[in-house]
This record gives C-alpha cells, sequence and structure tokens, in this order.
C-alpha cells in the first residue's frame, strides 16, 4: 500500500503532505520523518462539523460542546503522497513558470480586526493565539474568538502566528458590535472565566475534604485495631499470671502435703487416709475468705494513704470517723487495721470518735514506705497461702 502520511520519528505526529513536514521541522526542529501506511484521521463532527484530526482533538472537543457524535471521513481524504519535488518543463513554456510561481507563492499574516485582536491581547491572550483565533473564526466576535481559543486549546501550533497565501488575504470584516457591547462582552467572558475557577478551586477543596476524611477514618481504624490487639495481650498476660499463679499454688500445697506425710512417717503414724482429709475443706475456704477480707483491708488503708499522699492540705483525706460502718466491716474489725493508721502518725481525737493527722505531721517518706509495703503484699502471688 502507497503511503498516505509522513511520520515524525522524534514525536510520532501524521502529517498529510511534505509542506505540513517541513512546517513541522521548522516548528519543533525535528528532521527524521518516513513514509507511513497510516491515514491522518479525519473525524468530522455530525453536529457542527468540526474536523478532528486524532481520538484526543475529538474528546477534547466532547467535552467541551457535548457533541459525541463523529463520522470517519478518514479514507475518503487520504491520498498518497508524492515525495518528489516538481520538475521544470526543459522548453521553459508558461505551465512550467506558473507552477513555479505558484510553489514559491508568498504567505502572509491574514488581517484581522485590530480592536478585537487588541480586546484578546487585554484579555491576556498571546498575539499569535489572538490571531489564530479571530483569522479561523471569521472575526465575527469576541465571544467565537475566545470559544475558537477553548476548543483549540490542545494544538501544537497554537502559539505560532498563522499564514496564509498573500493571495487569500481579505479584509476582515467590520466589527459587528459597538464598543460598549464589546466591554460588556468582555465583562461576561471575565465573569465566566471567574466563576469556572471559582467552581475548580470548590472542586479541588472537596477533593482534599474527602482525602483528609478518608485518611481520618484509616486512623481510627488502625488506632482501633491497634486498641484491640493491645487488649487481646493484656487479657492474654494476666491469664497467664493466673494460670502460674495457679502451679505454684499446687507445688507449694504438695510441698506441704509431702512435709506432712514426712512428719507423719517419723513420727510413726500410718499413711493418713485421702478420705478422711476431706472434712478439712471447709477450713481452707474458711481460710479464703479470711484472706480476701485481708486483701480488701490492705487496698482500703492503701486508699487512705494514697489519697492523704497526693492532697496532703485536704482535711477530709486526714480524718476518718471510726464508728463508719464501712470502716467497721472493712478496717476497724480486724487487728492491727487502727494500729497501722497509728503507725501513719492519726492520732484518735473527740473522745476516740476520729483518727485525725495534722497537717504539720503528714511525713510524705512514711507514707510512700506504707503504700508500697501495702501494695508488694496486694500483688504477692502467694497471699494468702502460706
Amino acid at each position: 500500500m502507497a503511503g498516505v502520511s509522513l511520520k515524525c520519528g522524534d514525536c510520532g505526529s501524521l502529517l498529510r503532505s511534505v509542506e505540513e513536514a517541513q512546517e513541522h521541522a521548522e516548528l519543533t526542529s525535528h528532521s527524521n520523518f518516513s513514509e507511513s501506511t497510516e491515514a491522518v484521521l479525519n473525524l468530522v463532527c455530525s453536529s457542527c462539523g468540526k474536523p478532528c484530526r486524532s481520538k484526543t482533538e475529538s474528546d477534547l472537543h466532547t467535552k467541551r460542546t457535548g457533541h459525541t457524535e463523529f463520522v470517519d471521513k478518514t479514507v475518503d481524504a487520504a491520498k498518497p503522497i508524492s515525495l518528489e519535488a516538481p520538475k521544470a518543463s526543459p522548453s521553459g513554456s508558461d505551465e512550467a513558470v506558473g507552477a513555479s510561481s505558484h510553489a514559491a507563492e508568498e504567505m502572509v499574516v491574514p488581517e484581522v480586526d485590530k480592536k478585537l485582536l487588541e480586546e484578546l491581547e487585554g484579555m491576556g491572550f498571546s498575539t499569535a493565539r489572538a490571531t489564530r483565533a479571530l483569522h479561523y473564526s471569521g472575526n465575527a466576535s469576541l465571544e467565537a474568538a475566545v470559544n475558537w481559543v477553548v476548543e483549540h486549546e490542545t494544538d501544537p501550533d497554537m502559539d505560532e502566528m498563522p499564514l496564509v497565501p498573500i493571495n487569500s488575504k481579505v479584509e476582515a470584516p467590520k466589527p459587528s458590535l459597538t464598543p460598549e457591547q464589546l466591554k460588556a462582552k468582555q465583562q461576561e467572558l471575565r465573569e465566566k472565566a471567574r466563576k469556572k475557577k471559582e467552581e475548580e478551586e470548590k472542586r479541588m477543596e472537596r477533593e482534599k475534604e474527602k482525602e483528609r476524611i478518608r485518611v481520618g477514618k484509616e486512623l481510627l481504624e488502625a488506632k482501633r485495631i491497634e486498641e484491640d490487639n493491645e487488649r487481646k495481650r493484656i487479657i492474654a498476660l494476666r491469664k497467664a499470671e493466673k494460670d502460674e499463679e495457679k502451679r505454684a499454688r499446687e507445688k507449694i500445697r504438695q510441698k506441704l502435703e509431702e512435709d506432712k506425710a514426712e512428719r507423719r512417717r517419723k513420727l510413726g503414724l500410718p499413711v493418713e487416709d485421702p478420705s478422711t482429709a476431706k472434712p478439712a475443706a471447709p477450713v481452707v475456704e474458711e481460710r479464703k475468705e479470711d484472706d480476701a477480707k485481708v486483701k480488701r483491708a490492705f487496698q482500703t488503708l492503701l486508699t487512705f494513704v494514697g489519697n492523704v499522699a497526693k492532697n496532703p492540705n485536704e482535711e477530709k483525706f486526714r480524718k476518718i470517723r471510726l464508728t463508719n460502718p464501712s470502716f467497721q466491716e472493712r478496717v476497724g474489725s480486724l487487728k492491727g487495721g487502727v494500729k497501722f493508721l497509728e503507725l501513719c502518725e492519726f492520732e484518735r481525737m473527740e473522745g476516740g470518735e476520729f483518727l485525725f493527722l495534722p497537717r504539720d505531721k503528714v511525713d510524705m517518706a512514711v507514707l510512700n514506705s506504707a503504700g508500697s509495703e501495702l501494695d508488694s503484699a496486694i500483688k504477692n502471688p502467694f497471699f494468702g497461702v502460706l
């Protein structure tokens, strides 16, 4: 199949003719071209008739205008590329002269409406872009030129000054709008651009907020999982400690049983029948109950001592009513409970109804030592066994 286009080996662009390749080389300095059987696309919009040379250009047109129907006329427009330069006739006939003059036809910048050009330049468009937009939009209006720029902003030659044959130069039509109308139209276009920018900024802010919310949820979920794992670890650790405590108690019990059996053997007594040892179970239960009361008393005393150590200036923590039923049940009824508080400098007052620790007798060293002893007794795994 004969070549129907020229392909740039540097950027991959497809060009319809040698002239287009020459222009492309001048603009980009690319020089690696080869003949290709791949035709340049010619997708014509069914709604407005705009031709698009690539799928990207048609997608952009659809995004800008909403037009989605295109007719593929690539095959109709595809023509074999001639890579040979036109040969001059030996006779120097008029036809050769005409062809030569046609090949050397001068290219000039098209004339456009000067006022519209100034308006576009005032809006920030370059002279080349403004001239190209006015020329290809027919110098119809400022809005038509801006719309053309929007639709063709991705064209590779967008910022190149357009050139047309000198014979095709036509006089630019007079503007159809008055200066006041042009200013109003310019203000309207600026307002549209401002609103579009604000909408884009709001959209970006919404996207950022969504991302922040997503990251926040992920962090919360990670924290929750970490807390669950830590809670499970603590539960497993406590279970292991309880199992270890149980095994230690069992070893002590076995040791006591062995010592008891050894003493009976030395005394010449018969081996104790395990069935006869069962009545001792209530004693064990009673002892466990007493151990629980002592442990609760230690915890209560630790609370009294800790409150005074943390708040030495609070009188309510330094004064205890001895007749309080809760105090009597937890501490007062046990031997040595009140004596322990007296060792911590508490004094009886008001006929022995209260225990009171004067502020000047608060000794932090004594309180800390007492608290340390109580805490050690409570945490002792063999508490109540020996």
